[in-house]
């Protein structure tokens, strides 16, 4: 559910879907690692892979989505600077739920970190989100032929793909709320 900053501008990344890589969850590791390291004194609830690379089997722009849970927004301010020597790079898209970086540019991104408050309805949500796609395969397929629509319809439109899968998101989070309330069932 993580959703991508952009304004469509000339010079941005061509959204482009590769195949699942299963390096993607070792990148994670390796990022979350050097996070873990400097951010440690905000971090309340744990380092997460997020978004479509932390799915399995899900076709996604390899760029790896980090979720970092915090106690609240305020007093994570001084992440900011001290996420600079790592190459990431602030932008005050959604402020309000989150603060969001990409690294190591706008232009090209390797990593998204959002940090947002532990316990959140966007913490939560983004992890039942995730969690629903690993184990619902028919969800997974029906959000992946979207996704793979939507990137040949708006390859140079970050805004548009990202809008284009706002429904869909809504709709697979309800389910993922859902189902996560009844841990029982599959």
């Amino acid at each position: 559910m993580t959703h991508d900053q952009g304004d469509g501008r000339r010079g941005d990344q061509t959204i482009a879907l590769h195949p699942y890589d299963a390096a993607w969850p070792a990148d994670f590791a390796s990022e979350a690692s050097l996070l873990t390291r400097v951010l440690t004194p905000w971090i309340t609830g744990g380092v997460h892979h997020v978004g479509s690379t932390a799915v399995p089997g899900l076709a996604a722009k390899p760029v790896i989505d980090i979720m970092i849970g915090v106690g609240d927004l305020d007093s994570t301010r001084p992440c900011i600077d001290l996420l600079v020597p790592l190459d990431y790079c602030y932008a005050p898209y959604r402020a309000d739920v989150m603060h969001w970086f990409c690294k190591p540019s706008p232009q090209r991104r390797t990593h998204h970190l959002h940090l947002v408050p532990t316990g959140s309805q966007r913490f939560t949500d983004v992890l039942a989100f995730r969690d629903y796609l690993r184990a619902h395969p028919d969800a997974l397929q029906e959000y992946e032929h979207l996704k793979q629509q939507l990137a040949g319809r708006h390859s140079h439109d970050r805004n548009a793909y990202t809008d284009g899968k706002s429904a869909m998101v809504a709709a697979i989070t309800d389910r993922a709320r859902r189902w996560s309330a009844e841990p029982n069932e599959p």
